[in-house]
């Protein structure tokens, strides 16, 4: 079944099934066919997100167990709506002593049943790095004892971690009375304890990211897919799920094995269950590079739309800003505003010590295949170790896939060649090739271990990339922080409407049915926030001169936060700034300092270079987070918070026509659009925690019903209005055809228009763009007629339109039309 609209909600403990239960008549009315929930399994107690699943046999209980979502899904079914659920393949959560698999993997070692469910190289004892500090010192400080429960007996580690006690030794725990008897019967276990600074560096199981509480699943061994699939596909089976989207594929050995089985065991119950022309709707999370295209061969509906979320956040912005922005960045930060050398710095010391222990094994892993081949026999693993390094530093997208790799890959292995040979040392470009031809199913050595050695580096490729480029160097260059989220590419400052377009047909010929989406749980700023900074890139000027009175307003009382750091945290305030929050609401501005606080903190702790998770900077945070309260104090800094609030007000109308102008293509594209909790009206949240917060569900249904209006009402009224579109004429919407409109006039630049043909009704679709300079200082959300003057649009079909008619009402225009 494909989904008419989605719309994503967060479950956790204090929003369960039964609150989501409660807004199915207002999603309903909304328009929305299926709601698409995150991880539904049982996670671990006091999960806000779910995606640390400790058992995914279990309907998650906090969240109202497998009644409560029987109970949403009977709703749901009573309006003709369905749902969607979040599924992690990858990893499982493994920290607190409630996944029971992995208990038995620390009780029993290699010998245990789950072993294999995990990627552990068990040449050597499980590595846990659990400890606050080195082994004889934790032991010293009596931070390690003996418990029993019904299990059995465990090490109690801080009072938080049971670890379990191996069988033969359950006697001799009972006889434990010090730190003399602790240390053998440590000794003895199938892990070995570690302080939590090693893992970098000896880990020697898979993980999530960085994250020690996380660790890797092996899918690709069908007894494990069987295990942690067998939930879903009951559900599907019996008619509560009508699909999946799929966390962090990227992450799995071979994506594509791993999708076609899936496929296939969703088509068999379909067929048995529900009819063969009722399939499961699967789409995958996956981050594309620029001009990536994801593989044909998957047998899914498309990603999650985070290449869409991109896309349209780009066409927002104006190129002539580019210039006198990146000019910004570079005089007040001191730095360049090229981002490509914060992205190579990033990748570099990721390689080094985030996942040096990872690495290794990646070396190790193409030395044996080396040793294997006699060309490359004589080869040292410090050289492959460089090779590997270059490569990595440099490979242009997340990674690869399969050891027998896609002519999609050639351009991939080209580029990386390229890129590399600068840091290529001398006479061992050979050992890059024979790399970049093992990566392509060629080269020297058994065929085997080359495919072991392939799998360690694609699956390695992609957490450097995630973590190098999104979790660090866009916490550093900040020359619009609009342009540093998920799926996008930060070096790119905007996308043209021709290029917008390209993008839409490839998307649509190739995945007509993809998720098209403007936030998610993973966003860095809401879509509205991305929106009001993208109208920054029309009037560079307008920033500017802020920028450099605020600086000189408040003088000397910002010295000891980097430069740097103020432009990015002058743009988050402008970006998060609620539109009603006034200069002198002290307590709201309080409010509002707390939430920016906390994304100050994060921030510079991914960014990694002032402070960071493993050695936070509290004195560099507290002069970052007492600047935020200066700044949004009315009493000490009245000049900001005018000029801030000032500047919001300003620029609102152009904002909200930007809003507008991204949620219109959302919601009039072919493809599946999705809206995240709350962004029905506007949507200005920060990096999560803050992008989870409660919704106000109660205004937004006051809103829906004409009894409340405010800041956002125009978009919540334009997505019903759509969704009515789509509801009611669905057949153009399911074809993946655009014909793209003429546009003529000297306005011509600032429109994108299309016909979505069907066989019976077409659907005329324009929208207007970069309207910043002509909108600033009104309430108007689009230009007068003057200013459009005889701009006008040809769509296919011979149907004409002049400009300025097609947006009398606002900058979004869709009309039906008989052919």
């Amino acid at each position: 079944m494909i989904p008419r609209a989605t719309y994503r909600l967060q479950f956790h403990r204090d929003f369960t099934f039964a609150d989501a239960q409660a807004l199915i008549p207002y999603l309903d009315d909304l328009g929305i066919s299926h709601i698409y929930a995150s991880p539904v399994t049982t996670a671990r107690s006091g999960s806000t997100h779910g995606y640390d699943v400790v058992d995914p046999t279990r309907i998650n209980p906090e969240l109202g167990g497998e009644a409560g979502l029987r109970a949403l899904v009977d709703a749901l079914h009573a309006r003709g709506m369905g749902l969607i659920i979040d599924i992690v393949p990858n990893h499982m959560g493994v920290a607190g002593g409630e996944n029971r698999w992995w208990n038995d993997v620390l009780r029993r070692g290699p010998e245990s049943e789950f072993a294999g469910f995990f990627d552990i190289d068990w040449r050597e004892k499980l590595v846990l790095p659990i400890l606050g500090a080195p082994m004889p010192q934790v032991l010293a400080d009596g931070h390690i004892g003996v418990g029993q429960d019904g299990d059995g007996a465990f090490l109690s580690i801080y009072g938080e971690h049971r670890v379990p006690i191996r069988p033969e030794d359950q006697e001799a725990a009972k006889a434990v009375t010090d730190a003399d008897d602790l240390s053998p019967l440590i000794g003895r276990q199938h892990y070995r304890l570690a302080w939590w600074r090693c893992a970098n560096d000896e880990l020697n199981w898979r993980r999530f990211f960085t994250i020690n509480d996380l660790a890797g699943l092996r899918v690709e061994d069908e007894a494990v897919f069987e295990a942690t699939h067998a939930l879903y596909f009951r559900l599907f089976g019996e008619g509560l799920i009508d699909g999946v989207r799929i966390d962090h594929v990227d992450g799995l050995s071979d994506p594509a094995a791993y999708l076609r089985r899936l496929r296939s065991r969703f088509d068999a119950l379909a067929r048995q269950h529900r009819g063969a022309r009722d399939p499961a709707y699967i789409v995958v999370e996956k981050i594309l590079a620029p001009g990536e295209p994801l593989p044909r061969d998957w047998p899914i509906h498309g990603t999650s739309g985070y290449d869409f979320m991109a896309d349209a956040t780009a066409l927002l912005h104006d190129p002539a800003g580019e210039a006198p922005l990146t000019e910004l960045w570079e005089a007040m930060s001191g730095e360049t505003g090229d981002f490509e050398p914060y992205e190579l710095r990033a990748r570099q010391e990721m390689l080094s010590w985030g996942f040096a222990a990872q690495m290794d094994g990646c070396v190790e892993a193409f030395a044996e295949l080396a040793a294997s081949g006699q060309a490359s026999a004589g080869w040292t693993r410090a050289m492959l170790r460089r090779a590997i390094e270059r490569a990595l530093w440099v490979f242009p997208v997340y990674r690869t896939y399969g050891p027998d790799a896609p002519p999609g890959d050639a351009p991939v292995r080209k580029a990386v060649r390229e890129r590399a040979a600068r840091f290529t040392p001398p006479g061992e470009a050979e050992m890059l090739d024979t790399l970049l031809d093992w990566l392509a199913g060629t080269g020297p050595g058994d065929s085997v271990l080359r495919a072991e050695a392939v799998r360690r580096f694609q699956q390695l490729s992609a957490p450097i990339a995630a973590k190098a480029v999104e979790d660090t160097a866009f916490y550093r260059y900040g020359r619009l922080l609009s342009l540093n989220d998920v799926g996008s590419d930060a070096g790119r400052f905007g996308l043209s409407p021709d290029g917008f377009f390209q993008r839409l047909e490839a998307r649509a010929e190739a995945f007509p049915d993809a998720m098209l989406t403007g936030g998610t749980h993973d966003h860095k700023r809401g879509e509205d926030s991305r929106a009001r900074l993208a109208v920054l890139s029309e009037l560079p000027e307008r920033w500017r001169t802020c920028v450099v009175d605020w600086e000189q307003t408040l003088g000397d009382s910002t010295r000891d936060v980097a430069p740097a750091d103020r432009l990015m945290l002058y743009q988050a305030l402008y970006a998060a700034l609620p539109p009603d929050l006034s200069a002198d609401d002290a307590k709201g501005l309080a409010a509002f300092a707390e939430r920016v606080s906390a994304w100050q903190i994060k921030a510079l702790r991914e960014g990694k270079r002032r402070s960071s998770w493993e050695a936070p900077d509290s004195e560099y945070e507290a002069h970052c987070t007492a600047l935020i309260e200066q700044l949004l104090d009315p009493a000490r800094s009245p000049r900001f918070l005018t000029g801030l609030t000032g500047l919001v007000r300003d620029l609102s109308a152009p904002a909200l026509a930007a809003s507008l102008a991204q949620t219109g293509l959302r919601y009039l594209l072919p493809g599946v659009p999705d809206c995240y909790q709350g962004a029905e009206l506007l949507d200005l949240t920060m990096v999560d925690p803050d992008n989870r917060r409660p919704v106000d569900y109660a205004h937004r249904r006051e809103v829906l019903a004409g009894s409340a209006e405010g800041p956002g009402a125009a978009k919540l009224h334009l997505i019903r209005r759509l969704l009515g579109l789509r509801r009611a004429h669905p057949e153009p919407f399911l074809n993946g055809t655009l014909d793209r409109a003429s546009v003529i006039g000297p306005r011509a630049g600032h429109v994108l228009a299309f016909t979505l043909p069907g066989g019976g009704d077409a659907i005329d679709v324009a929208v207007a763009l970069h309207l910043g300079a002509e909108l600033a200082g009104g309430d108007a959300l689009v230009p007068g007629a003057r200013w459009w003057g005889d701009t006008s649009i040809e769509f296919q079909g011979g149907a004409r339109c002049e400009a300025h008619a097609c947006f009398e009402t606002g900058p979004v225009y869709a009309t039906v039309r008989e052919r």
